[in-house]
């Protein structure tokens, strides 16, 4: 192997890295927070009495969770603009991880409200609990509890999708920097192997967070 190692351009660039690494958390995080809105009106939508609710529901989540996100993402990017929507990078690579991240989500909250017996509905509403009231105060921090675990999960997943941004033409979060010093250098071993080190590291401190927080709200 002939192959000889410059790490310190890659060390000096780690101030430009990090500045990516927030665009990263950026889209995870509004990806996330929309992801959550949607995933619960399509949990409530596909459990619904009204066939075009649960069938539009069941469409979304069955096309999140049994295509490629790469393909999603592609989809918001090429495909809106073929119909005459034009997102740029940052919005379409937005859009598809909170589809994606909707569908998954969705399936995991229909399972957190069927873990909820029905018996405390019905216990809020005979005390005179509106329907909207019982599960907003009843329904929604018992399912919450639930699916914690399995929001960190998607919360970690969400981080690592927003690599496919590089594919859009997104440049400014983690992967699109460590992309364009790659071109400028082609230290290619060097500059990715430090991304993928930031990237774990965002992981992780997702997870740890999520135990800190689970231990303050769930330890009684």
């Amino acid at each position: 192997m002939n192959y000889t190692f410059h790490w310190l351009p890659a060390f000096r660039a780690l101030p430009d890295m990090l500045w990516g690494a927030l665009v990263t958390l950026e889209v995870a995080v509004l990806s996330m927070l929309l992801g959550v809105f949607f995933a619960v009106l399509l949990a409530l939508g596909s459990g619904s009495k009204y066939r075009v609710l649960r069938g539009l529901a069941t469409s979304w989540i069955e096309l999140a969770r049994n295509t490629p996100a790469l393909f999603q993402i592609y989809m918001a990017y090429f495909g809106l603009g073929s119909l005459g929507i034009h997102l740029d990078s940052f919005p379409a690579l937005l859009a598809g991880i909170t589809f994606n991240n909707a569908g998954y989500l969705a399936e995991t909250f229909r399972g957190g409200l069927r873990a909820v017996p029905p018996t405390q509905v019905r216990a809020a509403r005979s005390l005179g609990m509106g329907q909207i009231q019982a599960f907003r105060l009843i329904v929604l921090p018992q399912m919450f509890r639930v699916v914690f675990y399995p929001l960190t999960n998607q919360m970690v997943w969400a981080i690592l999708m927003t690599s496919l941004g590089v594919i859009v033409g997104l440049n400014n979060d983690l992967t699109g920097v460590t992309q364009e010093l790659n071109v400028r250098s082609f230290r290619t071993f060097e500059y990715f192997a430090l991304a993928a080190v930031i990237y774990y590291l965002l992981a992780k401190l997702v997870t740890l967070s999520a135990r800190l927080l689970a231990w303050r709200l769930f330890r009684y």
